[in-house]
């Protein structure tokens, strides 16, 4: 028979409606719908980067130099290209109430171009010129309101930042530019740069960036100016941005968590995967008869086959569509709530690459799971029009249908590290899919063996027998049920593993390592008195204290860094760099030697030896770093082991002192101390020395957590799309096994059984699959829970339980309600009506 006689057939099918597809259609959509919406949100927040670049960065273009203000020549080369310009210094300092509060605030110093682009909203309304004037001969401040509160301020009263005083004068309300401050440890205040001269927070050594913001002349070329600057400006140590991409930080973020959500939302295809193959043969599964019945007829296996692949590639199209709409809609419906809750701006609008990654995605993944039950379908024999099941289908398909699954998930797995950017995070979420998926597999087998095998030891409790017999016997769909919600609780339990050892990584583990302070902005004259008076503090456990710089990892080898190793966070940026003489304690040389401590030759290097591998360094390579513009290149002559995890003092780069001699810099110190002492510690350092800034360990804790916080929150909203697949596929098995259990049901009524012993042993069978399920899922998700902790986060591992508990709960709880949405009609159906349609 030809193609045009299956499409006949298949079009003739179509005329019945939906039933049995419902499931089916279901899965589809919301699989789909999962991977456009958070492809929309994604494109949407990298439009609106693209858009707003201008006004976010501040302006045109943007030189940033690290703890020093540009020299002449560079400003001579800034006022060249640029009409305006605008000198931005941001750094963290103590904003303090003399005698009073005292608290950590990111401090951004402009002068009056500011802001080249956009405006600075205060509260009441005034220019920013006006506001930074000041008052009563005082220069003025403005403040965001939660610093504000916490100093328990009022507008009018005057605080001070290092030994100058300033007058608040308005609320911070929107800074244009706000989403370029990232993470910072304390609420945000805006001075004129003016008002520091005399406050000793930017003397040189201190720690602070200059940002010049550049408005270009009309129709720029970005990509020439850039190259100009990196001609004219080299050897400066500037980074260069631009409005094409004016928060890379923030892009990189969103493409990040996107491509990890969109991975998440892989594994809700997953369990829709495992709804749509059983929806499938549920539905051939009735249609044996007529499939027999066209065999007979003189239809091949071909014809058969393509009848209803064409069946289900039509109503795969029609869910994908609506799938797309609706993951694509509603993003747009919903945009202004999103616009008021997200940090950036964002366009919201339809795009073609999330749309065109969700229809991939769902149409390997529908191939996929339809091969098999539609290679099984093509095997039906003109003989079963006189039997009751499938006759002749064997287990496995033929090995073309083998190898064309394989090739599709392949092609799956292709286009997951394509779209998502990360071949490992891919992998390692490919692997743990497939591993849940033949764990849960393999205990619905198990579970079923052992039901089958108690069954005859509980013929005294008839209630539990029954369900055995239901769950063990032929028909029964526990294998979909497990997979389906197993796979969900899995990626839940993962979640929740992952998020609760972050946690008490964070929260418990580190604070008992970690220091109670970091001091920065010491001058060398100040430490002696520093340390005087931290010595003789009983409460005072240990302090560590070191010079420190700040450079830029230009060229490695002589070649740019960022080429050598594209991305790491090492060469991303600038780094902390100290000089010691003789090897610090509690440092251990993993390779090379140290230099000698009166050694006065050419510049030395040691290395953290965790990172030089990363980067792929070896001994005697040579590394150029720009410290306040000025290019020092060094060999490596060592690696060290740096323990970054306890919080304290760690350097990834240590020179010979000569190396650095000449250079301005300052001192940083890390205090161990009791939490009762770190008051007053706080408010006798800051009172003798005012231009030294202390950040609480704890306070950047908090921070964190409340960072981590969002994530999980934003994975667990993930994770619970493949948990409400998993529930539509529970609904779809339990509707599936509804006309068995009418049939045992109306048999048990019959014998004598009681509507409640019946619904005793509906209960029983779907709380033991639901909280099977949840076991298996729980060891899986705690071993992923463990590998992800371990070889990503690379921290320690414990189970969570209170999670864990609610993973096996809510496994059960969820199939029993599955199952009780379907009781009803086999505890009302009549016995006489039932057993006389049975054939």
């Amino acid at each position: 028979m030809s193609l045009g006689v299956a499409a006949k057939l298949a079009r003739r099918e179509l005329r019945g409606g939906l039933r049995g597809f419902r499931i089916f259609l279901a899965c589809v959509i919301l699989g789909v719908a999962a991977i456009a919406a958070v492809g929309t949100i994604r494109e949407s927040i990298k439009a609106g980067l693209v858009s707003q670049g201008a006004a976010l960065l501040g302006g045109d273009a943007e030189l940033e130099l690290t703890y020093r203000f540009a020299t002449q020549a560079e400003r001579d080369w800034i006022d060249e290209f640029a009409i305006r310009t605008s000198e931005v210094a941001d750094f963290r300092s103590l904003a303090v109430i003399p005698g009073g509060a005292r608290e950590l605030t990111q401090v951004k110093a402009v002068d009056g171009a500011y802001p080249l682009v956009g405006a600075v909203e205060l509260l009441p309304e005034m220019p920013l010129a006006e506001a930074l004037t000041g008052a009563e001969g005082l220069p003025g401040a403005v403040m965001h309101a939660l610093l504000i509160q916490r100093l328990g301020l009022e507008i009018g009263d005057t605080f001070r930042l290092g030994t100058q005083e300033f007058r608040l004068m308005a609320e911070l309300v929107r800074e244009p530019d706000q989403s370029r401050a990232g993470f910072g440890l304390g609420p945000r205040t805006i001075v004129a740069t003016e008002g520091l001269e005399t406050s000793g927070l930017l003397t040189p050594g201190s720690l602070f960036k200059t940002k010049y913001r550049l408005d270009l002349p009309d129709g720029a070329d970005l990509s020439a100016a850039e190259e100009s600057a990196k001609t004219g400006l080299a050897g400066s140590g500037f980074r260069w941005l631009d409005a094409r991409n004016g928060t890379p930080r923030v892009a990189q973020f969103v493409e990040r968590l996107g491509a990890f959500l969109v991975l998440v939302g892989l594994s809700g295809l997953a369990v829709g995967g495992v709804g749509i193959s059983s929806a499938l043969r549920s539905y051939l599964a009735g249609k044996t008869r007529v499939i027999a019945t066209l065999r007979t007829l003189g239809a091949d296996q071909r014809t058969i086959f393509l009848t209803y692949f064409i069946q289900v590639g039509v109503l795969a199209l029609v869910g994908i569509a609506l799938g797309i709409a609706l993951g694509v809609g509603l993003p747009i419906a919903l945009a202004p709530i999103f616009a008021d809750s997200l940090p950036v701006p964002a366009v919201f609008a339809p795009y073609p690459r999330p749309m065109a990654e969700a229809a991939l995605y769902s149409t390997l993944s529908v191939l996929i799971f339809t091969l098999w039950p539609l290679a099984r379908a093509r095997d039906v024999r003109a003989a079963a029009l006189f039997r009751d099941a499938v006759s002749g289908s064997s287990r496995w398909p033929s090995w073309p249908y083998l190898l064309a699954t394989a090739l599709l998930v392949a092609g799956l797995l292709g286009s997951a590290i394509l779209f998502s950017g990360n071949l490992r995070l891919t992998l390692w979420t490919a692997g743990g899919i497939a591993g849940a998926l033949a764990s849960l597999a393999a205990a619905a087998w198990l579970v079923q063996r052992v039901a089958r095998a108690l069954r005859p030891r509980l013929r005294r409790r008839p209630a539990l027998s029954w369900a055995l017999a239901a769950i063990g016997g032929p028909g029964t769909t526990a294998g979909p049920v497990m997979l389906s919600l197993g796979l969900g609780l899995t990626v839940l339990a993962a979640v929740g593993q992952i998020d609760g050892n972050l946690r008490r990584a964070i929260a418990a583990d580190l604070p008992e390592r970690a220091p109670s302070y970091f001091f920065v902005d010491m001058q060398k004259d100040q430490m002696p008195g520093f340390l005087e008076r931290l010595e003789s503090d009983p409460a005072v456990s240990r302090i560590d204290s070191a010079p420190m710089l700040r450079g830029i990892i230009s060229r490695i080898n002589d070649r740019p860094a960022t080429e050598v190793a594209p991305g790491h966070w090492v060469v991303e940026g600038d780094r902390a760099i100290s000089y010691a003489d003789a090897l610090p304690a509690r440092t251990e040389l993993t390779a090379g030697t140290w230099w000698s401590e009166d050694y006065t030759g050419t510049p030395q290097l040691s290395f953290a030896a965790e990172e030089a591998e990363e980067i792929g360094l070896e001994l005697g390579d040579l590394i150029t770093l720009n410290i306040l513009g000025r290019d020092i290149t060094a060999p490596i002559t060592s690696f060290r082991e740096v323990d970054f995890s306890t919080a304290g003092m760690g350097f990834v780069m240590l020179m010979n002192p000569s190396a650095l001699a000449g250079a301005p810099h300052s001192f940083i110190a890390t205090v161990y101390a009791e939490e009762k002492a770190e008051a007053a510690i706080l408010n006798d350092i800051n009172d003798r020395f005012p231009n030294v800034t202390a950040i609480r360990v704890r306070d950047a804790i908090a921070q964190v957590s409340e960072l981590l916080a969002g994530l999980a929150s934003a994975t667990s909203w993930g994770a619970s799309v493949t948990l409400l697949t998993g529930f539509l596929v529970l609904i779809g098995a339990a509707a599936a096994d509804q006309r068995a259990r009418t049939y045992e049901a109306a048999i048990l009524k019959t014998l004598g059984a009681t509507r409640g012993r019946i619904l005793t042993s509906l209960v029983l069978r779907a709380a033991i699959l639901g909280a099977a399920a949840g076991l298996v899922a729980l060891g899986a998700g705690i071993a992923g829970g463990w590998a992800v902790s371990h070889f990503v986060m690379e921290t320690s591992f414990a189970v969570i339980w209170p999670s864990a508990i609610a993973i096996i709960l809510g496994g059960a709880l969820v199939t029993l309600l599955a199952g009780l949405g379907f009781a009803l009609g086999p505890l009302t159906a009549r016995p006489a009506q039932t057993l006389r349609a049975r054939e």
